[in-house]
């Protein structure tokens, strides 16, 4: 009779040891793991306690939130006056423009996001007829109800646009000119053309050696000048052109960066495959390039959306200058109001423009993913 014993299931898996996972494990690993990396983690944990309380101290338990006037902000250790943003944050969204006809450029925002979700998600069906729609129609349909003029609307001036309609216009509007431009110049430079390329170069290293505030003077003055008789774009689109043209250049040596990223091999596979150069480069170079590209395409969007302020120094009122023009306002005339109105600046652009980084890094994984498939 044999007293061995054999066992047939596997034995019961134990927890890991609490130190090494979960979220001790997770402390120990990467703020704990030896006593300098612990002191620097205090030390920055500390700094970053006092942060975080002196501007909650001074936004929520000193601020003061009701009142009509600067007399509700003008007590001795007073901290934000928020009763200045609630009844100036109307105007710092829609600018001057008329207080009876706001439902439309809310309609053009509306719109614009229930037309921008799908492009966002994924695996959303019909993005190619959803993005003509929002590169062909949306634009129509934008600028007729905040211009007016047409199906009964009243005509509202340009001038009286401002505050984050104005932000959002020129961004988005230069966003959307500087990416496919940006694309056509970076292709330009790496032409085999020499005409195209020395334009192309040309083109890229006038408007990346001049700062923007003198490209919006120039766009501002000189551009008129150019223009055909008859021909007259007022001070907004100026503006719109101008910072389109700058961010285009960075926007080409971004794009063109990625394309240097492409190994000739896939050029001369495509080629190998009976492909024309034009499709080699459409079909598999350019999207590669891109993906390489998205990180710097970002950040210059990113740029551009925060480069929008500088549109201040010809007189258009964008969110920063509509908050600066406020602040002008003998009405509120308190310590405080400078420091809660940027501070609600501040908040905003953070908002958008980390949303942006944020989705780029969404989009950047998602692809990495794919490739790797």
């Amino acid at each position: 009779m044999s007293i061995a014993y054999v066992r047939e299931t596997d034995a019961p898996l134990r927890a890991p040891p609490v130190e090494t996972s979960g979220p001790v494990g997770w402390l120990r690993e990467n703020l704990f793991p030896n006593i300098w990396s612990s002191l620097l983690t205090l030390l920055l944990g500390m700094f970053l306690a006092y942060i975080v309380w002196s501007v909650l101290d001074w936004a929520v338990l000193r601020a003061a939130w009701t009142g009509t006037d600067r007399a509700a902000c003008a007590f001795e250790g007073a901290g934000a006056c928020w009763p200045f943003v609630w009844e100036k944050f109307p105007q710092w969204i829609f600018g001057f423009y008329p207080i009876d006809e706001r439902w439309r450029p809310v309609a053009v925002i509306v719109i614009g996001a229930l037309g921008l979700a799908p492009m966002l998600m994924p695996n959303a069906p019909g993005k190619q007829l959803n993005a003509l729609f929002l590169l062909v129609a949306y634009p129509v349909i934008a600028f007729y109800l905040l211009a007016g003029g047409v199906f009964g609307l009243e005509p509202v001036e340009t001038t009286n646009w401002g505050g984050l309609l104005v932000t959002l216009v020129v961004a988005v509007t230069g966003i959307v000119i500087s990416l496919p431009l940006g694309i056509l110049l970076a292709l330009g430079r790496r032409s085999e053309l020499p005409a195209v390329r020395t334009v192309s170069i040309a083109f890229i290293e006038l408007w990346r050696g001049v700062p923007l505030v003198t490209v919006l003077f120039m766009a501002s003055v000189m551009l008129p000048l150019f223009l055909p008789n008859g021909l007259n774009l007022d001070k907004l689109m100026r503006a719109i052109v101008g910072l389109s043209l700058f961010a285009s250049a960075y926007m080409a040596e971004a794009v063109r960066g990625g394309l240097q990223a492409v190994t000739k091999g896939q050029t001369e596979a495509g080629l190998a495959l009976g492909l024309s150069r034009w499709q080699t480069t459409r079909k598999i170079v350019l999207p590669q390039a891109l993906r390489i590209s998205i990180p710097n395409i970002v950040g210059i969007f990113i740029g551009l959306f925060k480069d929008t302020t500088l549109v201040l120094v010809v007189s258009i009122y964008d969110f920063l200058g509509i908050i600066n023009a406020g602040l002008q306002d003998s009405k509120w005339a308190a310590p405080q109001t400078a420091n809660t109105g940027y501070f609600v600046a501040a908040i905003v652009y953070f908002i958008f423009c980390y949303g942006m980084s944020r989705y780029a890094l969404f989009t950047e994984r998602r692809l990495a993913e794919s490739g790797r498939r």
